[in-house]
């Protein structure tokens, strides 16, 4: 079983994939954590290394390259846009409105919410320029996902029962 799940910061991605490797014996592959390796490897700010990739397209291809690879049976793959890139046997995305996640992100943080709010829509911003200018793939388009959760409404033991249910369910 391959599962993807996507969702902007702080909607819970990281916390819902961790439960669903953790329960169901699955590979936890990170978009996330493979950009942020890749920084460090560069010895530059995450902000500076998705400034970089704004102007060129062979950090996302890599990134994406590396998910690829690592999708293989029995895991669950997290990234913005991991669902285009990854075939997978349930696609799943979660949304909770900015407030909601800029609070999730300034507490893990520990930085003020103004703060999470501006570092969130920057990324959200750079973001959404580099998969329409790459891949040309429309970000609010969530026709591709099988499953799609509001995490403003359940806790994460909420969602990841609902995921789980989903999972239980599914014809395989």
């Amino acid at each position: 079983m391959i599962i993807t799940v996507g969702g902007y910061p702080g909607s819970g991605t990281t916390t819902l994939c961790r439960r669903l490797a953790e329960t169901f014996g699955l590979t936890h592959v990170y978009a996330g954590q493979i950009f942020r390796e890749m920084a460090a490897q560069t010895g530059v700010t995450l902000e500076e290394f998705g400034a970089t990739a704004e102007s060129t397209e062979r950090i996302d291809v890599e990134v994406d390259r590396r998910q690829r690879e690592a999708a293989v049976d029995n895991t669950v793959v997290e990234g913005r846009i991991t669902a285009f890139i990854v075939d997978a046997d349930l696609k799943i995305w979660l949304v909770a409105p900015l407030e909601v996640r800029a609070q999730r992100v300034a507490s893990r943080e520990t930085i003020p919410i103004e703060e999470a709010v501006v570092k969130i829509t920057e990324r959200e911003e750079s973001e959404r320029k580099r998969y329409k200018k790459y891949y040309d793939i429309v970000m609010e388009d969530l026709s591709l996902y099988d499953l799609i959760i509001n995490t403003e409404l359940w806790d994460a033991e909420g969602v990841f029962e609902i995921t789980k249910a989903a999972i239980e369910v599914r014809k395989w």
